[in-house]
Formats: structure tokens, C-alpha cells, sequence
């Protein structure tokens, strides 16, 4: 059977996500990036290519690095100002049948009730099309945006984020029975209080005494998606996700690290397949070459090199205000706690491949660091599955340069073309995101999550 690719809208809440000074471009909405008009036209196109989600990035941080300051992101509008993406989702699943919403909230920000409580409401709203993109936070801006000095260090980040889905499975899985809710009118019980339990944890990070509050919905637990892409995150991926977001500028810089994960998987009795791996791309379909090359050539135009290093300063750590623009970069630079894997992709993963910032502010300019693809439908398609093969993808997290142009070209010009060769569904499954990625409503058994389905009272 031919294996068959998966596509997400990959956005951020911002006037740009990862190609900053893009909003600018004439023909680019980005500056309504604020309206939800802007977010339903979003939404209503991606449906209409079969995308499986509208994944939205989010962090409480900004980027501050570059130059000691902001400067550089706010200038371009590079993920500042940065609104709250589950604020969007009831009105876009309203407005929408099939496609999904992946959200990025971090273990390190957030409390375990609280969030399980927003996300358990959401998969009500969306009758189960609510995905959650598990992170851990990278940044000293964020941690200092909730009373940290420092960002938690790399490891005990994971440490933390494996306490949070522990606690979080509890209240999703345990805290409610199939059948606690009755709505027996003629007796005026709503729910059977003996299939309610209380949730009682004691840990190293969350101590928790209390009921869930929602009722169950349609898949508990959110689908997982995790973005963390060090020894420790695929540690953490291996045994919590369902869907793993990973990228890099070649198959060669990211096929290690997801044969790793796969290898992890297995070891702890999940099927390696049940993991679902999307890699970062941009493509950029056109009817011709010389159009595609054209319309690249005019997007560059408008990049913005502070926006482009002021985000890879942000995720690295690392102030690359001072740097000689020509010179190779190394791994020496790399910080504990910022994003580990980044910073490795652009040095060790390939040890004959030698970046300068010049080079990777080019590269990142227009979509982030992953490939970029430009040509006919056809030449992109030879990519996608190139990728796929090399690398061992399911499928791939599409950024843009902007919108409308991006998307609507993919899904105009690209999808037609993976259909065309069967690569890529006709139409949607039926059921939750869960369901149509994994074809099971609910956890697998083989799922650390599902061990917390059958918690009693004394939990």
C-alpha cells in the first residue's frame, strides 16, 4: 500500500511566524492577524486541502536575545505581538467539520488541572478535533514572564513535563467512568457520583487533591503532539507522543533522531508506527519553474535579516549580534537550556556541511529551518517523497511565507498533484483528529496514557 502523507498548516499567532518582515509583502494579510476573519479564511483553506490540523505555535516568551533586546522581533513582527491561540479554536471548529487543531502549551507554564480543564472543554467544542503540542519552554524570557529568574534546566524541564501527562492522564482518563454521566431526567441525576474519583498526586513538582471538572469527551485526552527533539525530549516523545514535530534543513539532519525515537518507542512496547513524525517545510508551488523561482525571488525581497537571527538567537540562546556573518559556526556555542537540537542541525548532523549565519539567514529567512521547495507540483511532490523516504516522515508541518498566497497555492496546486499520484487522501475519515490519524478514538493500550483509565477513589 502506498504510504500516504500527512499535511499541517504550521502558524503562528502573530503578524509573522518564520518569515519575518514578510507581513510587509503587498499581497500578505499577516497585519490582520488579529481578526478572526483572518483565522476563519485560514482555517476554511486548510479544510479544504485535507489538511489533518492547523498547528499553531505559542510561548509566553519573546525574543530578546539578539543584541540584549526585542528589537529586532518586534521591528519585523517576528512572533511579537503574539496573541493566545486557544482563544481561536471554538470559533474556528465552528466554522469548520474536519480539520484539526494542534495548540502549543508548555509543562513548564502551565498547571496540570487548569490546562487539562481548557483542553478537555475544547474537545468538547470541536467534537474531538483538539490536538495539544506538549513543550517544555527553552527561554529566560518566559521564565521570567512567570517569576523565574532562569528557565528550568534542560532535563529536569523533561522531569517536570513527565509529572504533568502523569497528572494530566489521571484527571483525563481516571478522574471520570465511561458511564458516570447518566442525564436520567426522571430521577434528576446527572452523573453517578460512584463513578467520580478524585484525583490525589503527590509528586516532586505538582501535589494535586481534587475532581476533574469536565465531563469526559470524545477522545479524554487531547491527541499528543511534542516538539522536543534532544536525547531527553525523545525519551519523553517515546513514551507520551502520538505525533512528534521535528525539523531540519535535510533528511540526513533529522533521520537519526527519528529512526531514535521509533527505536525508543519499540523498546517501551509501542508499535514505532503508532508515532506519527511531521518534519518543518515550505513549499512553494507555481505552474511553471520560472514562475516559482520568480515569486521566491520576490518573497525574498522582503525578508528582514535582524527578524530572521533575532528568532534563531532566541531559540539558540545565543546572541548572534556580534558574530562574523561569514564565518563557519560551531557547536561550541550551544546553550544547556535553550533548544539543543537546533543549533546541532545547523553543525554536528552533518559533518560535511559547514554553515555560516549569511547561509543560515537565507535558508531560515522564508519558512524557518526547515526545506524549502520551489517549483511546479510535480518537482515539489519528488521532494515530499524523497523526504519521506530518506528520512522515515509520515508527514510534514507546512510553514508559509504568507497568507493567503502559500497555502492557497498548496492546496490549489500541490494537494491535486498528491492525489493524482495517491499519496495523499481523497477525503477526510470520519471521527476525532485521534481518530483519523491513528483510527482510534482514545488511547492505545500500549499508550503510557491509558495505564490511568481504571483509577478508583483511593488514586
Amino acid at each position: 500500500m502506498t504510504r500516504q502523507i500527512r499535511l499541517n498548516g504550521f502558524i503562528g499567532f502573530s503578524p509573522v511566524h518564520l518569515s519575518p518582515g514578510l507581513w510587509a509583502h503587498p499581497a500578505s494579510r499577516g497585519a490582520d492577524y488579529n481578526t478572526l476573519d483572518y483565522w476563519v479564511d485560514i482555517a476554511k483553506v486548510l479544510e479544504r486541502g485535507k489538511f489533518d490540523a492547523l498547528f499553531i505555535a505559542d510561548g509566553i516568551g519573546v525574543h530578546d536575545v539578539y543584541g540584549g533586546n526585542a528589537d529586532g522581533a518586534i521591528r519585523s513582527g517576528a512572533q511579537l505581538p503574539k496573541l493566545d491561540p486557544l482563544m481561536l479554536v471554538s470559533a474556528l471548529a465552528h466554522e469548520t467539520k474536519d480539520l484539526g487543531f494542534g495548540i502549543t502549551a508548555s509543562t513548564s507554564h502551565e498547571l496540570p488541572a487548569v490546562l487539562a480543564r481548557r483542553f478537555s472543554s475544547l474537545d468538547h467544542f470541536t467534537q474531538g478535533r483538539i490536538g495539544w503540542n506538549i513543550v517544555t519552554g527553552y527561554s529566560d524570557s518566559g521564565a521570567r514572564a512567570v517569576g523565574r529568574e532562569k528557565v528550568i534546566a534542560h532535563d529536569t524541564r523533561y522531569d517536570r513535563a513527565d509529572e504533568f501527562l502523569e497528572v494530566a492522564y489521571k484527571l483525563w482518563e481516571g478522574s471520570w467512568e465511561d458511564a458516570a454521566v447518566v442525564r436520567d431526567r426522571a430521577s434528576g441525576t446527572f452523573a453517578d457520583p460512584s463513578r467520580v474519583h478524585r484525583v490525589r498526586h503527590e509528586g516532586r513538582h505538582f501535589d494535586i487533591d481534587t475532581i476533574h471538572l469536565t465531563e469526559p469527551s470524545l477522545q479524554r485526552t487531547p491527541y499528543l503532539f511534542q516538539a522536543g527533539a534532544s536525547p531527553r525530549g525523545r525519551a519523553f516523545a517515546a513514551r507520551h507522543a502520538e505525533a512528534v514535530f521535528v525539523g531540519g534543513p535535510t533528511p540526513a539532519s533529522i533521520a537519526p533522531g527519528i529512526a531514535d525515537i521509533r527505536a525508543r518507542a519499540a523498546a517501551l512496547g509501542r508499535d514505532p508506527r503508532d508515532i506519527a513524525v511531521f518534519t518543518l517545510a515550505t513549499a512553494i508551488p507555481a505552474r511553471s519553474r520560472a514562475e516559482a523561482e520568480n515569486k521566491l525571488a520576490d518573497y525574498r525581497r522582503y525578508t528582514d535579516p535582524d527578524g530572521v537571527l533575532a528568532l534563531f538567537s532566541g531559540w539558540t540562546g545565543i546572541d548572534f549580534s556580534a558574530f562574523d556573518l561569514d564565518a563557519p559556526l560551531t557547536l561550541s556555542e550551544v546553550k544547556e537550556n535553550a533548544v539543543q537540537s537546533l543549533l546541532e542541525t545547523f553543525t554536528v548532523a552533518e559533518p560535511d556541511r559547514v554553515w555560516t549565519l549569511r547561509e543560515i539567514i537565507a535558508h531560515n529567512g522564508i519558512g524557518g529551518r526547515g526545506p524549502l521547495f520551489a517549483g511546479t507540483p510535480a518537482d515539489i511532490a519528488d521532494e515530499l517523497e524523497a523526504w519521506v523516504e530518506a528520512a522515515d516522515v509520515d508527514g510534514f508541518n507546512l510553514s508559509h511565507a504568507f497568507f493567503p498566497d502559500t497555502f492557497t497555492d498548496v492546496v490549489d496546486l500541490l494537494v491535486p498533484e498528491l492525489q493524482r499520484r495517491g499519496l495523499y487522501k481523497q477525503d477526510y475519515a470520519p471521527g476525532t483528529l485521534r481518530g483519523k490519524l491513528s483510527g482510534s478514538d482514545r488511547l492505545k493500550e500500549t499508550h503510557a496514557g491509558a495505564a490511568y483509565r481504571r483509577l478508583s477513589a483511593a488514586a
